[in-house]
Order: structure tokens, then sequence, then C-alpha cells
């Protein structure tokens, strides 16, 4: 039987699979490795609001029906956390437009931005409060307006 041979071979130029957002096999392999939850800013500041006994939920879904994920969930008191990315979604300080195949990636950005702003709308409408912080933002600064959103809340009800 012969053998069979992988259709990227050192001899062939890579070729990007169709409909690929991919300047090259090297940027494609750079780009699924990037992380769409766990980053570090998410982890410490999950982990100082454990230290200091709130408990909630990760990754997880604020609405059934609302195919969205918030970072960090309160649902007893309908707090979505979010830790947006200043790539991703477009920081006003930290966000370098790229230079390779800009067109697609500013118009992916535009599109993070809006579902984002629709994501608040939705969720506020349903009666939660959203709460949104940047990558760069102190982890310190973000569990102290966390907390005090939680505890206000859980105060409030009867």
């Amino acid at each position: 039987m012969p053998e069979q041979r992988d259709q990227h071979t050192e001899n062939q130029p890579w070729i990007p699979p169709e409909g690929s957002w991919a300047s090259s096999a090297g940027r494609r392999r750079n780009m699924q490795a990037i992380r769409s939850r766990d980053t570090k800013p998410e982890r410490l500041v999950r982990s100082l609001l454990h230290a200091q006994g709130l408990r909630y939920r990760v990754a997880a879904k604020p609405l059934p029906g609302l195919r969205r994920t918030a970072d960090i969930v309160f649902r007893p008191t309908k707090v979505a956390v979010f830790i947006d990315g200043c790539y991703w979604h477009g920081c006003p300080e930290h966000y370098v437009p790229p230079k390779t195949n800009s067109g697609y990636w500013s118009d992916k950005v535009a599109r993070n931005m809006a579902r984002d702003r629709d994501t608040d709308e939705q969720l506020r409408e349903a009666g939660w409060t959203v709460l949104r912080f940047w990558e760069h933002d102190p982890a310190d600064e973000c569990v102290v307006k966390i907390a005090a959103t939680v505890s206000r809340l859980r105060s409030a009800k009867p």
C-alpha cells in the first residue's frame, strides 16, 4: 500500500482552508491557541473573589435562551461579569489595528463590540447587572467593585 502524504509538504506553499481567516500556517496555530476562557486576568479575579468567600459560576450563560456566556456569574443576585481582552473587544487605550488581513480582523472586532453592547442590553432588560472590565484593569480594583455590587444586591433582596 503506498504511503499517504500530507497535502502540505515542505515543497508546497501553505494553502489556507477554504473560508479561513489565517494568512499563514503559523498565524493559524497562534490564533487557535488563544484562550476564550480561563485567561490569566480571569483566573486572578476569580481567585481573589474566592478568597473573599464569594462563590460564582464560571463561563456560564446568564440567560438560557441567550447564546452568550459571561466570565463570572452570580445567579442569585443576577450579576454577570465580563473581563474583556483589549484586542478582541476594541479597548480604546490598547487596541491596535492589525497589519495583515486588517479588513477581516477590524470587522471581527467591530462585530465583537456590537455583540457586547447587545449582550449588555439583553441582560439588563432581563434584570441583570452587567459589570465589564478590561484585561489590563487591576484585579484588586475589579474585585472591590464586584464584591460591592454583589453585597449591595444581596442586602436589597427581601
